[in-house]
């Protein structure tokens, strides 16, 4: 009697394999329209993500051009300090050969007067030519 029982469980187990499968069927058919679902919701948000990561480029490239032109505005800036230092030191050697020459001159040393002078005209002269070139 034995094997008879172990049949039955067996044929009884088997039933409820067939009824699971049914109803794995039923959910396959529903599967493939959740499955289709979620491809539709991974395209949304794939089309979604494509465009931010575009934002973010246009982003990029518009914070690229931002600081270039930072860039270049500084450069102009470095340049005209330059230029401003330069003209600012001229100025400070003419003064100073201003002075030397009003010193020569009460004290009546007119060569010293004449060379200076000489000096101070061709620094007026050569103004346009940069003390420190770079």
């Amino acid at each position: 009697m034995a094997p008879f029982f172990i049949r039955a469980r067996f044929h009884h187990s088997n039933k409820r394999f067939n009824s699971q499968l049914k109803n794995g069927r039923k959910h396959k058919k529903g599967g493939m329209k959740n499955m289709q679902e979620r491809f539709e919701k991974l395209r949304a948000e794939m089309e979604e993500i494509s465009m931010d990561q575009q934002n973010i480029r246009q982003g990029q490239r518009q914070v690229r051009e931002k600081f270039e032109g930072i860039e270049t505005e500084c450069e102009e800036l470095k340049r005209e300090t330059r230029i401003i230092i330069q003209q600012s030191a001229r100025t400070q050697i003419k003064l100073a050969l201003m002075f030397q020459i009003l010193k020569a001159s009460e004290q009546a040393d007119h060569a010293t007067v004449a060379t200076l002078t000489h000096l101070l005209r061709y620094l007026y002269l050569t103004s346009y030519i940069p003390i420190y070139r770079t």
